[in-house]
């Protein structure tokens, strides 16, 4: 196993991901930045780790005959890499999951804080130096939808949950007894529960049922005064449609994805005084890049030995198996 050939993919600028000293003895490691090099790497290699998901080049330089028995993914969504040679690979793909959840909830949760005590207003009185009175809501028995009840979903839930909030959840099937949600509806049930939502939170991956799905249809359904919260994937939503609800429909979004990303500075988004906008971080916990080293190390450990491998993804649906 000490012949183990471990290609790391990093973006260009990325640093090498750290905590993988911990495979010295059981692997050859090569962390690659950029893609000088990557055709002649990729038929080197038996364990490929995607940082970056540059698939035009991945694509480009996937070698034929192919050596690679195992493609793990160090980010929680797949739908990027799922490349037509990895997605119809004879080896398992495996991603993050689990590695973001409690930090992506602790983002609902201060969002979900921010416009229930009108967060923003006070920011924009204090740098007018204006004393505004006023009175704000609780969030003790809210309603909040999450949309996409896996792994993610569910800590959200469990989060708002405690906090006195009521959570019901939409997944590709309804699940009896969940005891992170109220309850667990199938998506197909997803026009009806909008109109009931104080937040509605999108947690889903993106696959072709949920690419566009937050339209000028569904926005239109959301109830009047409702939050929108996404932090699973930008183009679930259209964007277009999203500016249009926030004027005058929705009291305001938290947007941590974007169809465009990064979001052009002259983007419209960006003067919205209703909107709380972040750089694709809401899960980026301080320490989280270390983290992910030590979750591919402990599956490695498990692929070495012949143990069911952690995370799994379904490639035909482009997100992990739960």
């Amino acid at each position: 196993m000490s012949d183990t050939r471990v290609t790391v993919l990093l973006a260009p600028d990325e640093p090498p991901l750290p905590g993988l000293k911990a495979l010295n003895g059981l692997a050859r490691v090569r962390q690659l930045q950029g893609d000088d090099g990557l055709a002649e790497a990729l038929a080197d290699t038996d364990v490929l780790v995607v940082t970056d998901f540059r698939v035009e080049a991945l694509e480009a330089a996937w070698p034929d005959p192919c050596p690679i028995r195992w493609v793990h993914a160090t980010s929680a969504g797949v739908d990027a890499l799922m490349i037509p040679p990895i997605r119809d690979g004879d080896f398992p793909v495996t991603n993050a999951a689990g590695l973001f959840d409690r930090g992506i909830a602790e983002y609902v949760l201060g969002a979900v804080l921010l416009f229930a005590k009108d967060t923003l207003t006070n920011l924009s009185r204090q740098r007018q130096r204006r004393w505004d009175h006023r009175e704000t809501a609780l969030i003790r028995g809210a309603r909040a939808l999450v949309v996409g009840a896996g792994s993610i979903g569910r800590e959200v839930a469990t989060v708002l949950g405690a906090v006195g909030m009521e959570v019901v959840g939409t997944a590709r099937r309804p699940r009896d007894h969940d005891p992170a949600f109220s309850r667990v509806h199938g998506q197909e049930d997803l026009p009806e529960l909008l109109g009931e939502a104080d937040y509605v939170i999108v947690t889903a991956p993106l696959t072709p049922d949920t690419e566009g799905l937050f339209d000028h249809h569904h926005f239109h359904l959301m109830k009047p005064g409702a939050v929108f919260i996404n932090v699973g994937r930008g183009a679930i939503v259209r964007t277009a449609a999203l500016m249009d609800a926030l004027d005058g429909h929705l009291a305001g979004a938290a947007l941590d994805v974007f169809e465009q990303e990064p979001l052009p500075a002259d983007h419209p988004l960006w003067g919205f005084d209703n909107v709380m906008l972040s750089a694709h971080m809401a899960g980026d916990f301080i320490g989280w890049r270390r983290a992910l080293g030590e979750q591919f190390v402990d599956n490695f450990n498990r692929w070495r030995l012949g143990e069911p491998l952690a995370n799994p993804v379904d490639t035909a649906r482009g997100y992990g198996r739960r």
